[in-house]
């Protein structure tokens, strides 16, 4: 009897070992994933803040989706910057605009494109939205004043006074060199806003005294484009549209020179389809979108934009109408043909409400 009883506390006692070693076994391998998973965790929150401090050098945070033009405050999300070169990147394969987005590289174009050798910039020149103040950053990073507000008014559009060298000036070997490994940007306007822009600069107002805007320009398309012979009033803007839609004016643009560069499109400025550009500014974000250029270039340490004063940038509506009144729609028509690829390399909305 007593042997039976040692024989049952023998089962039991090996029983409670092996089901101690059971829920051992169970205890460790429940989760067999459980230390790649804290290590995945791990990983989870620590490569995006690596991650986040090498986006720094762009934006101080993730941005949100809200739809809105961010406030000067906050840099506009690099992915902005992205889509508008890849919108430039398929409206140049659109063959049905190949006409209106192509143009040779040619000598006008390297004449636009001022260079910064010391920090490898270049910059296509666009007038009549802001190009001014550009100019002086890079007069400044050349060297050829210490700051811009130095820099007298009379230098800044004195090419043999400012120390900005056009990419025209250097062997085709230079030009290319400097294409292909420069950082390279330019600035956009809205292209109707931009053509009301240069009539007030050069034929209303004319704060600069360029005479031969009012006395040589002017009445070469006044005796080409008006219609009323006996007006006497100076040029109006429609016979500016005129002359600019109508689809042979190269032959008086060839007696005009440069001075269309300040109406002539952005295609035939820049040559966007053929230049691969780092960034394209747009005059309307100008307060978000000139630090991000100056980051980008590497600049932003040495010299900044200039101010810009409130609302300056923000596209007006309500003058474009108003510049528009009582203008034939044949002639606004013809107008945006022209002037077609500009708007939709640039992702400006097709200005329907003149149009229709």
């Amino acid at each position: 009897m007593h042997h039976q009883w040692l024989l049952l506390a023998a089962c039991f006692w090996v029983i409670f070992m092996f089901m101690v070693a059971s829920k051992f076994i169970t205890l460790t391998f429940k989760d067999p994933d459980g230390y790649s998973a804290k290590q995945e965790f791990l990983f989870l929150t620590t490569v995006p803040e690596a991650g986040r401090l090498r986006e720094e050098k762009h934006f101080a945070e993730d941005p949100k989706p809200t739809g809105k033009v961010a406030p000067s405050s906050q840099l506009v999300a690099p992915l902005v910057y992205v889509e508008r070169l890849e919108l430039i990147r398929n409206v140049c394969r659109d063959e049905a605009l190949k006409n209106l987005s192509h143009t040779p590289v040619s000598k006008f174009v390297l004449d636009r494109i001022f260079v910064c050798d010391k920090h490898k910039i270049l910059f296509c020149q666009t007038p009549k939205v802001g190009n001014t103040q550009w100019k002086k950053v890079l007069i400044v990073l050349n060297g050829a004043f210490p700051a811009i507000g130095e820099i007298p008014e009379s230098v800044v559009h004195d090419h043999e006074k400012n120390g900005l060298p056009r990419l025209s000036s250097f062997s085709q070997a230079e030009i290319q060199k400097r294409l292909k490994t420069y950082f390279k940007f330019f600035i956009v306007r809205d292209p109707f806003e931009r053509l009301i822009s240069a009539f007030k600069d050069k034929f209303v107002h004319n704060p600069r005294f360029e005479p031969w805007y009012r006395h040589e320009i002017a009445p070469g398309i006044i005796r080409k484009y008006r219609k009323n012979r006996t007006e006497t009033r100076g040029i109006q803007f429609e016979d500016f549209v005129r002359y600019l839609g109508d689809p042979n004016h190269r032959w008086l643009d060839l007696q005009f020179g440069d001075h269309i560069i300040h109406w002539v499109t952005y295609v035939e400025l820049c040559a966007p389809c053929e230049i691969k550009y780092s960034v394209i500014g747009h005059h309307e974000t100008l307060e978000e979108d000139a630090p991000y250029i100056l980051r980008e270039a590497g600049i932003d340490h040495l010299v900044s934009y200039p101010a810009i004063p409130p609302g300056i940038t923000a596209y007006n509506r309500t003058k474009v109408e108003r510049y528009f009144l009582g203008i034939s729609k044949r002639d606004i028509r013809r107008l945006y043909a022209r002037f077609e690829g500009d708007f939709k390399l640039f992702g400006y909305q097709k200005p329907d409400f003149l149009l229709n």
